[in-house]
């Protein structure tokens, strides 16, 4: 897929894949084997017709094969871009085996592209009101599937979202080089058309509780995400440009940091920027930070070959000049005289046998500590569960780690009427796996509200 060149690309927020052309996503459509068995679909947690959408494509029916992706996944223009395609329908690909996998995730991103350029949204069939009301909280990939599933059912939906604009952590901590904030909000908006309603700036554990919630609605969904910041907890943390990638990313992305001063939030970065991680965040943010103008480096504890970040954007991130480190990992933070960073203290690591993850266990190397000058530290190492709804709603029961239990099969959780799904049952995981989620509770709900079998 083309793309921005390099030297234009580190000075802008523009999108850097540029998208197929139909005489590519024709070209790329043709090397589809239309698979008896299509082990594509079994690889998508949402269970696109895979075969049948790349069908159309290869036909020219391009807006059939939109029609045929929204049949499961309301959000193509989304998922065909930050969906990690090469551990799920790409990987399942029969071509895989000798050559490029067909790219699955390009094309479905083309027919959502080719749809908004033709300005013409096609909104999903609903049927007649069931009469019955659903309240979702979080407009985050989990939540937006919930609620279109739902929505064409003919029940009521009415989302709940904490911040000013919906979208979740599409909207607050994915960049606009990567997700346009336009493709999110043009799919946003074929949900209100299908008549859900969207209710931001409403923080549920303060101002309304679940369980007020449940006396207005006949049932409740919970996407609320794993918004909560997870530090290092090593000496220093607290001192000033050292921060978690959640604010990082927010004020950025959200925020609009980086169109300051027409947006007035600004966001400090020093000329040498270290982000502590090796997954998508930490590729984001320090993606981010290089097109602030910034050095930009990567520390992470394990080598290359473990980091969990897609293929793609460390490619990326190493075109556009990112510096990596590896088999390094922080032991303090060092600050000037005015409580600023402006040293890391790393220790080298080497690597074990494999922990829980299957990845090999970095073990730190005694003695090998040195001094490494940073003056802004982004922290990406993972989010956490954010306490407050749990908190206020005794009666649901939450693991160790503060993730609602939920059936995984169902989404219900241990309290009547009330479903979850997402990162705040998995933990942090991908957009597709959160709409899976999504797609199952949305069934399990639909079932109950028919039947009022718990």
């Amino acid at each position: 897929m083309p793309k921005q060149p390099v030297e234009e690309r580190i000075k802008n927020f523009k999108e850097v894949a540029l998208g197929y052309t139909p005489e590519m996503a024709i070209k790329e459509a043709e090397r589809c084997l239309q698979c008896p068995r299509p082990f594509c679909v079994e690889g998508c947690p949402v269970e696109i017709d895979i075969p049948g959408f790349i069908k159309l494509i290869k036909e020219g029916d391009f807006k059939g094969a939109l029609r045929k992706i929204r049949e499961t996944d309301l959000l193509p223009g989304v998922t065909g871009r930050v969906c990690p395609q090469e551990d799920q329908c790409e990987l399942k690909c029969v071509l895989r085996k000798r050559y490029q996998p067909v790219a699955i995730g390009r094309l479905e991103r083309f027919v959502a592209d080719y749809e908004f350029q033709k300005g013409e949204l096609e909104i999903p069939e609903v049927q007649p009101s069931t009469g019955k009301k659903v309240a979702v909280v979080g407009s985050g990939p989990a939540g937006l599937t919930v609620a279109s599933e739902l929505a064409r059912k003919g029940h009521k939906v009415v989302i709940f979202e904490a911040l000013h604009k919906p979208g979740g952590v599409l909207i607050y901590g994915i960049p606009e080089f990567r997700l346009p904030k336009e493709i999110v909000e043009r799919e946003i908006s074929i949900l209100e058309k299908m008549g859900v309603e969207i209710r931001t700036n409403h923080v549920i554990g303060k101002v309304f509780t679940v369980d007020e919630l449940l006396e207005e609605f006949d049932a409740v969904f919970l996407g609320l995400g794993a918004g909560l910041p997870l530090f290092l907890n090593i000496p220093g943390e607290n001192l000033g440009g050292i921060y978690s990638a959640s604010e990082f990313l927010t004020r950025i992305n959200l925020m609009k940091a980086y169109m300051f001063p027409d947006y007035d939030t600004p966001i400090k970065v020093g000329k040498r920027v270290a982000v502590i991680g090796g997954g998508n965040v930490a590729m984001d943010a320090v993606r981010c930070a290089r097109r602030l103008g910034a050095e930009a480096h990567i520390i992470y504890r394990r080598s290359k070959e473990e980091m969990p970040a897609r293929e793609e954007e460390i490619e990326n991130a190493e075109e556009e000049g990112v510096i990596f480190h590896f088999l390094v990992n922080p032991v303090k933070f060092i600050g000037d005289s005015n409580g600023q960073v402006k040293e890391i203290e790393l220790i080298k690591m080497q690597l074990g046998e494999p922990d829980s993850s299957g990845r090999r266990r970095p073990i730190p190397i005694p003695g090998s500590e040195f001094k490494f000058p940073a003056d802004t530290v982004v922290i990406a190492i993972g989010q956490g569960a954010n306490p407050l709804v749990p908190q206020t709603t005794p009666d649901m029961e939450t693991n160790k780690w503060g993730y609602i239990i939920a059936d995984p099969d169902t989404g219900k959780t241990t309290k009547k009427r009330v479903w979850a799904g997402g990162d705040i049952v998995t933990g942090a995981a991908t957009v597709i796996l959160a709409m899976g989620a999504g797609r199952k509770a949305a069934k399990s709900i639909d079932e109950y509200l028919k039947t009022g079998k718990w």
